[in-house]
């Protein structure tokens, strides 16, 4: 008898123009005695009108995230101790910003109840208790962050996510307005995020109705906001927030693939950050994604962007061996892109000569 995944998913979702403004009454259900919520939000904000927006009642704390690189256990871990020597409990960690943040914030709310170090929890249905209440709120569209059961983390060995059931928020806001005047090529990468994770769900070998149906709505949509429209309006910021949503809602029952696999070593050696590094692997790699990657090459025209090239011509060959072995650590991303025997395809060999090209 085959046995289907019972896929845990986000359990509030309200979305709208202004839904922000619902926070105070969204939270208070969830407040507990005197217990603080605290707000991870990105540090892009402080000083900004968002900030100033927050429901901060009480005891609560507002932490401004450093996420100019992506979220280190060594971060996670010294701000759930420092909440845990400060408060002892909190009634919940929400987290205001784009992937690297909601990221930060389910990883805090998960620490707060379970032992040891996040760097004991990387890796697939390791954590055993669920977090304090969580919700997250994205600024940016794209990564999926807000609906995925992961949380990705860079550790002392490797880059790998909290992959769990007690990872996805228990509620999210998805508020247009907050995506507004993002920075053009911040916005265009975590765009291509999405747009990645369609195009390698939809031709992996994992691929089922569930994924599909959501992926080809989250492509139809980045094709509209990235090939069709020529200015960039409230309506791209509506439609690429729904496209985030479903593209993520199209690998949480399916997988990533090359491009993702490829990227965790990037950012692993040289802190890349995540959409960058996609569109740095995605630049080339037509021999998986013929279509995909020329496609996504006219994206990157139409929208006059630069994407960085020669960022591994400096690094030595035990780094390649570093980048490789996190990269191969990623065995359901290469099965779910290159089948059961990925392995003879994607050789260390092969896998040092892409790095070369990037």
């Amino acid at each position: 008898m085959s046995t289907f995944r019972n896929f845990k998913m986000v359990d509030y979702v309200v979305y709208g123009r202004g839904s922000f403004n619902q926070l105070e009454d969204i939270l208070a259900p969830h407040r507990k005695d005197d217990l603080p919520m605290i707000f991870l939000v990105d540090h892009f904000f402080e000083g900004k009108e968002l900030a100033n927006r927050i429901p901060v009642r009480g005891a609560d704390k507002i932490i401004f995230a450093d996420v100019t690189y992506e979220p280190k256990t060594t971060q996670v871990d010294a701000l759930a101790d420092a909440l845990k020597d400060e408060f002892g409990m909190v009634s919940g960690v929400i987290g205001i910003g784009g992937g690297s943040t909601m990221d930060l914030a389910k990883a805090v709310s998960l620490m707060m109840n379970n032992p040891g170090s996040s760097a004991d929890y990387q890796g697939w249905d390791l954590v055993k208790r669920p977090g304090v209440y969580k919700a997250g709120i994205p600024t940016l569209s794209g990564t999926g962050a807000e609906v995925s059961r992961t949380t990705v983390l860079t550790g002392p060995t490797r880059k790998l996510g909290m992959n769990s059931d007690f990872t996805p928020f228990n509620q999210i806001v998805l508020d247009p307005e907050l995506t507004a005047n993002a920075p053009v090529n911040q916005r265009f990468y975590t765009g291509m995020d999405c747009y990645i994770h369609c195009i390698e769900s939809l031709t992996g070998t994992y691929l089922n109705e569930f994924s599909k149906s959501y992926g080809e709505k989250a492509l139809d949509l980045c094709r509209y906001i990235f090939l069709e429209k020529d200015t960039w309006d409230d309506e791209c910021d509506d439609k690429l927030m729904m496209a985030s949503y479903a593209g993520g809602m199209s690998i949480a029952y399916s997988q990533v693939g090359v491009a993702h696999a490829v990227s965790y070593g990037l950012s692993y050696l040289l802190g890349t950050k995540h959409g960058i590094g996609n569109c740095i692997v995605m630049n080339h790699i037509e021999e998986y994604y013929p279509e995909g990657v020329a496609e996504f090459k006219r994206m990157v025209e139409k929208n006059g962007i630069e994407i960085p090239q020669g960022i591994c011509k400096n690094v030595s060959e035990d780094q390649f061996d570093t980048m490789i072995n996190v990269s191969l650590g990623m065995k359901p991303l290469w099965e779910n892109a290159l089948g059961k025997d990925w392995e003879k395809i994607m050789t260390r060999e092969k896998l040092r000569e892409l790095y070369g090209k990037l």
